[in-house]
């Protein structure tokens, strides 16, 4: 598919044009309809709605968080094989910096992934079965941890997945203490209502570095200034266990980490069912099956009960 075929859909929130612009989100923020059975109270549910995100803590007991800091270890130690291509390291150096497709990497996160405690609350905000959109452990470390570009998570699912609407939720697990200086998720509340067309067509496997240092697809310094003079710009900090909840267009990114402590979470990204990814909007293929569940086989098992 040429770009120019696929800028001939029908597309709601069109981008990677020649000059960069604003426009109004045409979708719900909040899906479901609140009740008193809802797995959030209302005043969480109002503030999710009005900022894209929200902090959640104390949703899993001190053993669940020991088995969580384990298996991010074991993960990262290099002797569990995991594929090449799950795997992205910092820039010019070897060190990990994200691991892709936890659901497969890991039974233990795959039970995480389907924990009534976190998908169970956004299978209530987006009011529909999910799918596990993409998946992956963000390491940090010490000293070294590079930082995350400003960016809308949406922008690059709609234009380079074909994710057709903003009915996606991401949940960040923190594994490590996040605090104001090791390089938290930093997130602008309120941004999640503008949608910024960013300008520039997507390179040929534009992932191979975006992943590594994100330049296509991100708003113009001009826009970033607006948008935070306009909504400001808080953090996600929490003790591990702790979970983030955001909007998939909150704009969010995260400055490098210069402390001695590190910093690891877990992302696991939760699409409505029926909103499955299509052909690309802005792209002349699709990215790697690793970023993107492109044929998910059914909707996710949404499980209670302690994590084993």
């Amino acid at each position: 598919m040429t770009l120019s075929a696929v800028h001939t859909r029908s597309d709601a929130y069109p981008t990677r044009l020649p000059e960069e612009s604003w426009r109004e989100r045409q979708d719900p923020v909040v899906w479901g309809r609140w009740t008193p059975e809802a797995p959030l109270t209302r005043a969480q549910t109002e503030a999710f709605a009005e900022t894209g995100f929200l902090v959640l803590e104390n949703l899993f007991t001190a053993q669940e968080i020991d088995r969580l800091r384990d298996e991010s270890l074991r993960l990262r130690s290099g002797e569990t094989g995991l594929r090449p291509d799950n795997v992205v390291t910092e820039p010019g150096s070897d060190a990990v910096r994200t691991i892709f497709r936890l659901e497969d990497e890991s039974p233990f996160f795959n039970r995480v992934a389907r924990d009534a405690r976190v998908a169970g609350v956004v299978q209530f905000l987006l009011d529909d079965a999910l799918y596990l959109h993409q998946s992956r452990l963000n390491y940090k470390p010490g000293f070294t941890g590079k930082e995350f570009y400003w960016h809308s998570d949406f922008e690059t699912w709609h234009a380079e997945d074909g994710m057709a609407r903003m009915r996606a939720i991401s949940a960040s697990i923190l594994l490590t203490d996040n605090d104001a200086l090791n390089g938290p998720l930093m997130l602008m509340p309120g941004s999640h209502r503008h949608y910024i067309s960013c300008a520039g067509e997507t390179p040929e496997d534009n992932h191979k570095s975006s992943l590594k240092q994100q330049e296509v697809g991100v708003p113009s310094p001009d826009a970033l200034t607006r948008m935070a003079e306009r909504f400001g710009i808080a953090y996600g900090a929490g003790k591990a266990g702790t979970v983030v909840l955001f909007d998939c267009n909150t704009m969010h990114g995260s400055n490098g980490n210069i402390t001695p402590f590190p910093r690891s979470n877990a992302f696991f990204v939760y699409n409505a069912w029926s909103n499955r990814v299509g052909a690309p909007f802005a792209a002349a293929r699709p990215r790697p099956a690793f970023l993107s569940s492109r044929d998910p086989e059914a909707p996710l098992d949404i499980v209670a009960g302690p994590i084993r």
